[in-house]
């Protein structure tokens, strides 16, 4: 029995003894985390994430000061928003089963949201000088500003809102705005476009019927300016005087030298250039040299022509010949061979019967071949031809039709004077000064006077 009840007091002594070394031996706890920002953005709207490196505990209890969730009791909270810019405390209250206890606390300071805003505009226009108006409308406060302005007036400005800039200068001008909040900037860019300063010319292009510059005379500008806006025109005598078209067309009735004023404008700046016009005193004669007529197979093969239109400046091969041009064709010369044993000049509407085509809304011109042969009192020699400056001499001459003047002629006779009296009244004459032979494209070369239109 006594051995009994010393064998259970040595299993007590041992129990007590394991029991105090098991306190002496509470496991301790070592609180930390590992912030991540992540894309490494502190600019808010900031997202976070927490990792717990804890160890020794069971429990525990986090506070996110500013935070969107602002506690939780997850051994790793995962992702935490913050959305307000400033420095903040995340707090880790750790415990065990043990009752130990450790706390540990950080700090993140987190920056303003930067979303560059701004606009220009333009005050009056583009043309130099431009001065230009910025508005900011950047968001965020305790944000630093640096502008540039590329080529103006300041070049720089840390203002928040600069003062209107000017640019003087052509071109196209950068305004950049770079924007930080202390730990990371921005930048943005706007082109303002300065245009050139006006360039001031013109000519002008005269009506195909008073290309002679004699009274009347109309033209029509032809306005070489660039980068204006307005233009003013000034005709000295001119109707109209004035005008603010862009290429306006202007009729001068008066003999003499007239200015033409051009005043342009850009809305800022203005210039003005002169030039002048002469007009002529009207001869009332139109006078072409050195015209060529074919005989009928040049005409007819479309080589060269034997129609001839005062009034169109041209001569017509047959293939040329058209309803609209018809009526307009004042002359026919007939050539019948090269060796221009037969030649004479035909009325438009009386050439059917003599080898061409009829002629559409052909008109009736009378004609004087041979001015030796037609007994109708007219004389107008080579030296008359010459000397025409006017229509003085074909004014005051009687041109009759007779079966005698229609006569054809030969080459023998050189220079031979034509006269001819159009349908309108116009007189004219013709005086053929070569005839050459070259085959079926012979010609005759003849200079033509004849008046003016009505």
């Amino acid at each position: 029995m006594k051995k009994f009840l010393k064998h259970t007091v040595s299993l007590l002594v041992l129990f007590l003894t394991i029991s105090s070394c098991y306190e002496e031996t509470t496991i301790p706890i070592i609180s930390d985390f590992e912030i991540t920002f992540i894309n490494e953005d502190k600019s808010v709207p900031v997202r976070i994430n927490v990792s717990n490196k804890t160890e020794g505990a069971d429990t525990f209890e986090w506070t996110f000061e500013g935070a969107g969730v602002t506690s939780s009791t997850n051994k790793n909270p995962g992702t935490i928003r913050y959305t307000k810019a400033g420095n903040y405390k995340i707090k880790l209250k750790a415990t065990n089963k043990d009752g130990a206890e450790d706390v540990v606390e950080k700090n993140i300071e987190l920056f303003e949201e930067i979303d560059i805003q701004f606009s220009t505009e333009i005050i009056d226009s583009n043309y130099p000088p431009v001065e230009v108006q910025v508005k900011n409308e950047t968001i965020g406060e305790n944000i630093s500003y640096l502008w540039t302005f590329e080529g103006g007036i300041p070049n720089t400005s840390t203002d928040k809102n600069p003062k209107n800039i000017v640019f003087e200068k052509e071109g196209t001008h950068t305004i950049k705005l770079e924007v930080s909040n202390g730990f990371e900037s921005f930048i943005k860019e706007q082109k303002v476009e300065v245009l050139p300063v006006p360039t001031i010319d013109f000519d002008w292009q005269v009506d195909f019927f008073d290309d002679d510059y004699q009274a009347p005379v109309t033209i029509t500008l032809n306005n070489k300016s660039t980068d204006v806006i307005s233009y003013l025109w000034t005709f000295e005598r001119g109707i109209p005087n004035t005008s603010t078209e862009e290429n306006p067309s202007v009729l001068f009735s008066n003999i003499g030298t007239h200015n033409i004023i051009l005043e342009v404008s850009n809305g800022k700046q203005t210039r003005t250039l002169t030039k002048t016009i002469e007009v002529l005193e009207n001869t009332n004669l139109r006078t072409f040299e050195d015209v060529q007529l074919g005989i009928n197979t040049a005409h007819n093969s479309n080589t060269i022509g034997a129609f001839f239109s005062g009034e169109l400046r041209k001569v017509f091969t047959a293939n040329e010949v058209t309803n609209e041009n018809g009526s307009k064709i004042d002359l026919v010369f007939l050539g019948l061979n090269d060796s221009f044993s037969f030649n004479k000049f035909l009325s438009p509407n009386e050439i059917a019967t003599n080898g061409f085509i009829a002629i559409p809304n052909a008109t009736k011109t009378n004609i004087i071949n041979t001015q030796e042969n037609c007994n109708c009192g007219v004389s107008i020699n080579e030296s008359k031809f010459n000397s025409m400056i006017d229509d003085s001499i074909l004014k005051t001459t009687t041109i009759t039709e007779t079966p005698s003047g229609l006569l054809h002629f030969d080459k023998n006779k050189t220079p031979r004077i034509i006269l001819f009296q159009t349908e309108d009244g116009r007189k004219g004459a013709v005086k053929i000064k070569q005839f050459i032979e070259d085959g079926s494209n012979s010609y005759v070369i003849c200079d033509i006077k004849i008046q003016k239109l009505p």
